[in-house]
């Protein structure tokens, strides 16, 4: 089952089906909304289940900081997500990635501070590899439907997840560049963490509004600014979901995928040292190597 993630604007998609608004529970708390199901036509496989979950919640009501991001990635599993696609807002760090285009990033810095990172903990240790933080086969996916709909797209790319709510100052605009981050944006992070942690195959689609503060010919970032951008990419993102959902269904390779076996040998504490609680509150994200 195929998940988006992002703001309301790419729900409105043409063809979609028997929508529902789910309340979706979490052993971690509350998402920050009901998850929108519906059905989409593939092709020949008919109608295949599709879900929507505004991260920001409808109205956009939660900053950055304040999304409960385990409840959200926890409650998508125990809907049966085996694959998400985030939907960005973000700033550019580069020339070459002008306001208006899409670009499917494959490496995070995450700068955060104020944010739960990890479903395990105390009573349950698990270290997860980050090294390729999000899932290629995915990330091919977008790419091919990307070209089709003739959106301009780049792929690869360094995605800077800062803590926010306001924007970079001048001097952290330039020292990202230094780093060579190519995109800045609040949200992915520690989103794709809980993905893989979660066994799910995770990618990103961040979509530039703005060249952020660097950029000597252009304005400070500015709210107003963004949502203009953000509405005039509204149908490209529609274009793209819709497109990207059969390559993902009809892929008879993703069972396979290595994403969705992160926590094999993840887990360290022993079983008789596990918290019962923690086993418990851990049934979705990590059930399939605890009940061993």
């Amino acid at each position: 089952m195929l998940a988006i993630i992002g703001g309301s604007g790419v729900y409105n998609i043409e063809g979609l089906a028997n929508t529902r608004w789910v309340k979706a529970n979490s052993s971690f708390g509350e998402p920050s909304d009901e998850v929108l199901v519906g059905e989409l036509p593939i092709g020949d496989l008919g109608r295949q289940p599709i879900a929507f979950l505004p991260r920001h919640g409808r109205g956009h009501n939660i900053p950055p900081s304040e999304i409960n991001f385990r409840a959200n990635i926890d409650a998508l599993k125990r809907l049966g997500v085996t694959d998400i696609v985030s939907v960005s807002a973000v700033g550019s760090l580069r020339e070459h990635l002008a306001p208006g285009m899409f670009v499917i990033v494959d490496q995070f810095i995450d700068r955060t501070f104020a944010r739960e990172k990890s479903f395990f903990g105390s009573g349950l240790v698990a270290h997860v590899s980050m090294a390729h933080p999000v899932c290629h086969r995915l990330g091919d996916h977008l790419q091919a439907a990307a070209q089709q709909v003739g959106i301009p797209v780049a792929r690869g790319g360094t995605y800077l997840v800062m803590e926010g709510p306001q924007f970079s100052s001048l001097a952290e605009s330039e020292l990202y560049r230094s780093w060579q981050c190519d995109v800045i944006g609040m949200t992915n992070m520690p989103e794709a963490k809980l993905a893989r942690e979660a066994e799910i195959c995770y990618a990103t689609v961040a979509m530039v509004t703005d060249y952020d503060c660097w950029h000597p010919n252009h304005d400070d970032v500015t709210v107003d600014a963004i949502v203009k951008v953000l509405l005039a990419n509204a149908d490209k993102a529609r274009s793209l979901v819709k497109r990207v959902a059969p390559l993902v269904y009809d892929d008879a390779n993703a069972s396979a995928c290595a994403c969705r076996s992160a926590l094999q040998y993840a887990i360290i504490t022993a079983p008789e040292a596990r918290d019962a609680g923690m086993v418990e509150k851990l049934s979705a994200v990590a059930g399939r190597v605890l009940k061993k």
